[in-house]
């Protein structure tokens, strides 16, 4: 995208000769985007901490923008990526403004956008700015929580001086209250008498509590012979009748599990069929040579493909359990460590990250595959994000023995280099929304937990305790599953 200015070229006499033309090429024009900036968001414009973005599209991609894709690093601007959907149809498809909150690269930002269009009247770009939001968001919870201290207050005030006015009259009550109490503790010919009387409304309340509770002593007689026989008569339908919800609320509860996941097998086993069909029909295409070349990731697709068919079956186990019982694997650590490796190897490649071997295990897992290999991709990936540039992965299986020396199963350990666990965080690491990443969840590990311990094994983690910097993560798995651990 270029800004373009032309001016007319007159000789001595006046006479239009030419005309001069030049321009200013935007795309990654960095000075010119921030000094646009400056002049929406000059200093002290926003308050709070918000801060200014301004950005030029090219169609919908940013050619010039002062948002940073990664850090406050000032070169490193998410020049390159694409605006929402939403924004593109408005903006470009409808030639309108788009003034409302937008998602930009990685925050929230009050934002508007401003199509630009050529010489011709054709939409060719856009103009955004926008400031952070969060700030805002802040001062509104300040402000609620505020309103609230503020009513809180008022209300305990107002009750305060409730109470005080109201004092007098608590004690003819409290006297009206104690011969309550007394006739509630089987005390029938208590009566508030004349301590509780007044010449007023709470004087002849009293009175009337007399009266009321001589008539109730006449009849608390028949009515007891009347409950004896009430009682004994809701004692068994109470009993037939909690007989019945509880089965009632089984079959409930079974008839929404099934459904829903009825739903969910239906909804995914569609996309997958169409991803497998798709598969096989370009193996068909390629032919046999050129398949063969990329054999192991075609292959990979049909493991990854088979995951999710066991996620949807796994699913179908909350209505079903009986049905979906023995998908346990005799599993290869090494081997799945291999697999883990291949699909985390474009991550590793980017990195400076040497990767260090070192396979001991004869025995193997007694585990579902697709999900050891869930457990060993969530440990890599942390182990990476932990060495953002360089360092060691190291990669330990051995042998585990019980007490009599037995071969009791495989021990998988994964440590890196890098920082390591801090004492908080050591101590909370497997609590589920507990994370590091700002764009972490917080439950992989917690969930890479419960399907270990599912087939009865252990995730720990740890400091390295050989000398070198870093956090270790110990999965243990049986070579035979106890009965009493089987997954249901």
């Amino acid at each position: 995208m270029v800004v373009l200015a032309t001016a007319p070229v007159h000789d001595e006499r006046g006479v239009l000769r030419g005309h001069v033309q030049a321009g200013v090429l935007l795309n990654r024009n960095l000075p010119f985007i921030d000094h646009i900036n400056e002049i929406v968001y000059p200093e002290g414009a926003l308050p709070f901490g918000s801060r200014g973005t301004a950005t030029l599209f090219l169609d919908d991609v940013r050619i010039s923008t002062n948002v940073r894709l990664f850090g406050d690093d000032p070169k490193n601007r998410a020049i390159g990526t694409r605006v929402s959907q939403a924004v593109r149809d408005t903006v470009l498809g409808g030639g309108q403004p788009w003034l409302d909150r937008a998602f930009v690269v990685n925050d929230w930002y009050v934002s508007g956008y401003l199509p630009l269009a050529d010489g011709a009247g054709r939409r060719v770009g856009m103009l955004y700015v926008g400031y952070l939001e969060r700030p805002f968001t802040w001062l509104k919870y300040a402000v609620l929580l505020s309103i609230g201290a503020i009513f809180f207050a008022v209300m305990i005030g107002a009750t305060v001086v409730s109470l005080r006015w109201a004092r007098s009259i608590f004690k003819p009550l409290e006297q009206m209250a104690r011969t309550m109490q007394q006739v509630e503790a089987g005390g029938l010919d208590a009566r508030v008498g004349a301590a509780g009387h007044h010449p007023d409304e709470i004087g002849r309340l009293a009175a009337h509590l007399d009266h009321l509770l001589d008539v109730i002593d006449d009849k608390t007689r028949a009515l007891q012979r009347w409950g004896d026989e009430l009682d004994r008569k809701v004692v068994e339908r109470t009993r037939d009748l909690e007989q019945a919800q509880a089965q009632l609320l089984r079959s409930e509860k079974l008839a929404t599990v099934g459904q829903l996941t009825a739903s969910i097998a239906h909804e995914v086993n569609n996309p997958i069929a169409v991803i497998q069909g798709n598969l096989d029909l370009l193996r068909e295409l390629l032919g046999p040579q050129t398949a063969a070349k990329v054999d192991a990731e075609l292959r990979l697709v049909d493991e990854q493909i088979e995951r999710m068919r066991l996620i949807v079956t796994q699913l179908l186990q909350f209505a079903r359990p009986n049905e979906y019982a023995g998908y346990v694997d005799s599993v290869s650590v090494a081997r799945a460590l291999d697999d883990s490796l291949l699909l985390v190897g474009p991550q590793l490649a980017r990195t400076r990250i040497a990767v260090q071997r070192d396979d001991r295990a004869t025995a193997s897992a007694a585990i579902n595959r697709q999900e050891l290999q869930q457990v060993l991709l969530n440990l890599l990936i942390n182990a990476l994000h932990a060495m953002p540039d360089s360092g060691t992965l190291s990669l330990h299986t051995r042998d585990w023995h019980a007490a009599d020396g037995r071969v009791q199963g495989v021990q998988i350990d994964v440590a890196d280099s890098g920082p390591g666990l801090g004492p908080e965080l050591e101590s909370r690491l497997f609590q589920p929304f507990v994370t590091t990443k700002t764009d972490g969840t917080g439950l992989g590990l917690w969930i890479s937990r419960s399907l270990i311990e599912r087939y009865g094994g252990t995730l720990t983690a740890a400091n390295r305790d050989d000398g070198a910097r870093g956090a270790v993560f110990s999965v243990r798995l049986y070579s035979e599953l106890p009965e009493t651990t089987l997954p249901a």
